[in-house]
């Protein structure tokens, strides 16, 4: 029993961990501009398509381990300039309008994205080559993948990298005094088209990485997988608290444990009633009590309509 538990655990910690790299890009971008941007799930399967054709111009993922890493940091470029300039196209030039309209914006992108994906990688499921080690080792009777190690060595550097980034450095200041008031920040001599463009290029590179890692995992990509692990990462944005960076990492995890141990045990406790093809259930019932019983998420802050001040022009 105890070995179960371990490897559904291990299971857990990388599916969350894939979560939580996408969930950080909304709720980077929601905490700052108050936009989901919709967008952002099709950035993710963008990203497992660059990297694939990066790879082909480099001789390949089965080539020097060295290909994959490169690879890696030409999609985070590539698809981070896209972010910024969905931004610049899609939703700056509507700051200070209704909410809605950046909304409907951002699902006009996303839909024009998948589209471009879908064009150009085609429509039938492609077998993905794997940019991650192979084998597997035994920890206390449960089977660890290098894949799954290098998952969440991957996803820890990044992690501290943006904890870093946002809490350590003068940009990183720079994003906070925006996110707290762009127009106080202007004041100051803080130009927020920056900040936000910094944002749109981390946020999408983060995700980018995230789709190459889901898609070495399970070695498979498709130009629509983005809509379905985009809506888990939004879930786990919401659950940790959206536009909290610790709450998106706490809420991709305790995602990740939720499916994965309520797809590993539901069907032996329903006798088979439930079984593992209703796991994209799991996610969603949670987005939906939390929505009902703690709409601020596990870390957010509550803010009563008296107290919340909307984000105005810049």
């Amino acid at each position: 029993m105890a070995t179960l538990v371990l490897q559904q655990l291990i299971n857990a910690l990388t599916v969350g961990a894939i979560y939580a790299l996408i969930a950080l890009g909304y709720t980077m971008v929601y905490g700052v501009l108050r936009l989901i941007n919709f967008a952002h799930s099709e950035m993710f399967t963008a990203g497992a398509f660059v990297a694939l054709f990066a790879a082909g111009l480099l001789g390949g993922v089965t080539g020097h381990p060295g290909v994959a890493l490169l690879a890696g940091l030409a999609t985070f470029v590539a698809i981070g300039l896209l972010g910024v300039s969905v931004e610049a196209v899609a939703y700056r030039p509507l700051r200070g309008t209704s909410r809605l309209a950046p909304m409907l914006s951002a699902l006009g992108m996303a839909v024009v994205i998948q589209n471009v994906v879908m064009l150009a990688g085609g429509r039938r499921p492609l077998i993905y080559p794997s940019f991650l080690p192979r084998g597997v080792i035994n920890v206390a009777g449960a089977i660890v993948s290098y894949k799954q190690l290098a998952i969440l060595a991957v996803a820890l550097v990044l992690m501290v990298g943006l904890e870093l980034l946002v809490n350590r450095t003068s940009l990183g200041v720079k994003i906070r005094a925006v996110a707290e008031s762009a127009e106080t920040a202007s004041l100051v001599g803080i130009n927020p088209n920056l900040p936000i463009a910094l944002i749109f290029f981390v946020g999408p590179g983060l995700g980018a990485v995230a789709g190459i890692l889901y898609a070495s995992y399970y070695g498979v990509a498709t130009f629509s997988m983005g809509f379905v692990i985009g809506m888990k990462a939004f879930t786990a944005a919401i659950l940790g608290g959206i536009g909290s960076i610790p709450g998106a990492v706490l809420g991709g995890l305790l995602l990740g444990a939720i499916e994965t141990f309520a797809t590993a045990w539901m069907p032996a406790l329903t006798h088979g009633v439930i079984g593992t093809e209703y796991r994209d259930i799991f996610a969603f019932s949670v987005l939906v009590l939390i929505l009902l019983f703690r709409p601020s998420g596990l870390l957010g802050e509550h803010v009563s309509e008296e107290t919340m001040v909307y984000k105005r022009d810049f």
